[in-house]
Order: structure tokens, then sequence, then C-alpha cells
């Protein structure tokens, strides 16, 4: 870790499973972090995930009680804007939608000072869109985590268009400097880099399942072992979040109407029936699997 911490004061916006991550990630690398929720229920609930991700890592001797202690005690939250008028960074990391992002963007750039930069971590949206209309939009770019934050180590930097100067430069530094996580630059295009694989792949993976090719078992078995990942893709479905992949292919497909990232039929009945994976034990590989039409 440097001995001088650039970004001190992180804001992040939002403490679900992807923002109580990256806040985790932040704190780990000794940085002061705010986090800002809707309510104390949230906040709260954001909290306990994070303990309890680390007391499973000390159960397996990854970290110890000291180091959790550290962690928490470097991350506050707050349901109040104003309280983010310190930040030095601000990382924002709620719903994958494009009107939420924006008007909460908005709302932070006039609060916070108006150099400092604004991150979204958006795994489909455009950033250059995100960055339209806001006040110096050159302090905009993406910063991109992948479930679970705080194993992952690829994190995607993204130059949006009116990204200037040298910010991509200082995030580069920035994601070398937090424990275990590699940088990769990339352009603000429909999915950037992994996602642009990624998504046709578990589409393709969906479709297969529904036309009875295999049991959700074995098709992850197949993949798995065929491959060599560490997870088979309907698990990683799970783990991921039906919603969240569904939002992302219809992003992805909204900007470019590849058919490649069209949505499955199935994909879109197991959400609208509430089976969004490990976040409420309902997907392919937890609770009930859905049997193939």
């Amino acid at each position: 870790m440097s001995t001088t911490i650039e970004f001190p004061d992180v804001a992040v916006l939002g403490m679900g499973t992807m923002g109580s991550g990256i806040a985790q990630v932040l704190a780990a690398s000794g940085r002061r972090v705010t986090v800002l929720e809707a309510d104390e229920a949230r906040l709260a609930a954001g909290r306990t995930r994070i303990a309890d991700f680390l007391d499973a890592r000390i159960a397996r001797g990854k970290v110890t009680e000291e180091e959790k202690t550290d962690v928490l005690d470097r991350i506050t939250g707050t349901t109040n804007v104003a309280d983010l008028n310190e930040a030095t960074l601000v990382v924002e990391s709620v719903t994958e939608q494009a009107e939420a992002k924006k008007g909460l963007l908005a709302e932070i750039a006039d609060t916070v000072g108006g150099d400092v930069p604004i991150l979204t971590n958006t795994s489909a949206l455009s950033v250059t869109d995100l960055a339209a209309g806001l006040p110096n939009p050159g302090r905009i770019a993406g910063l991109h985590f992948f479930n679970p934050a705080q194993l992952q180590r690829t994190v995607e930097v993204v130059r949006a268009l009116q990204t200037e100067g040298t910010l991509i430069e200082r995030l580069v530094a920035l994601v070398e400097d937090l424990p275990g996580k590699t940088p990769v630059v990339v352009k603000d295009r429909p999915g950037f880099l992994v996602n642009a694989l990624l998504l046709p792949y578990l589409n393709d993976v969906i479709q297969e399942y529904d036309d009875e090719l295999a049991t959700a078992e074995d098709v992850d078995v197949a993949l798995q072992l065929g491959l060599g990942y560490k997870t088979g893709p309907l698990a990683m479905l799970d783990l991921i979040g039906l919603d969240v992949h569904l939002h992302a292919t219809e992003a992805a497909y909204a900007a470019t109407h590849d058919p490649r990232y069209a949505p499955p039929p199935l994909l879109r009945q197991m959400v609208a029936a509430g089976h969004l994976g490990e976040k409420n034990g309902r997907g392919f590989r937890v609770g009930t699997t859905p049997t193939a039409s």
C-alpha cells in the first residue's frame, strides 16, 4: 500500500451486494469510506453483509479479527447526501437503471467539490451517457468491479468520451493500490470488455438449459470442468443475480441490437417470478430449480 494514499476519503453510493463489497475493498486499502443509502435498515444490512463476509474469511484463516475491526471502523454509513461533502472520490453502485443513476449522480455532483472524480460501477450502461449533462463531466469515468467485489481480481477502468486529463492513470494507480486487484483500461462500449464476451455466453447457457440439453447441475459440471472455470455458468448467474444479468443484457441489446445480447425468455420469466439467485435463495442452482419449458 502506498505511503501517501490518494483519495483518502471515498464516498460509496449504495450498500447493496456490490456497494458493500466495494466499500470493504476500499476500507481494506486504508481509506476512510462513507456509504450513502436510502435508510438505516439498508445501511445495517450492508454492514452485516460485510461483517459476515469477514467472519467467513476469519474462519478460513484469511483475515484476522484485528483486520476485521480495522475495516469496519473505517466504514461509516449515512442517509444524508450532505455528509459526503468532504469526499475526495465518489463511487456509485446503485440499481442498474440509467435514470436512477443519473438523478443520484447529478445530486452528488452538486454536493462534492467540482474537481472530485465521480465514478460509476455500472456493468452495462454507457458511462458517456451517464456523464452527459453533469457539471464538469471530464471527471466522470467507470470503475467496474465484479461480484463478489472482495474476491474478483479484475477491475475495469472505463474511459468515457468526456473523461479528461490524467484521471484514468490516477484510477489505474488506485486499483493497483487495492488488495488483490488488477486494473484493465477499456473503452466505453456496451458490456465493456468482460461482459461483452460473458453476456452472450451466459445467454447461450440459459437457452441450452431451457432446451433441456442437460440438468442445471450437469450443465455446470460440464462447462466448469470442460473449460477449467472455477464456477459453473448457472451457479455464476445465481451469484451475479438474475435481475442484474437481465438489466445488463437489456442495456447491451438496446445499445447494439445485437441478438447475442437479447435476454432469453426463461431469464425474463424467472425474474418476473422472483427467482433472483443467491440474494433471495431462488435461482438455477439455489432453492427450487425451475423446470425447463
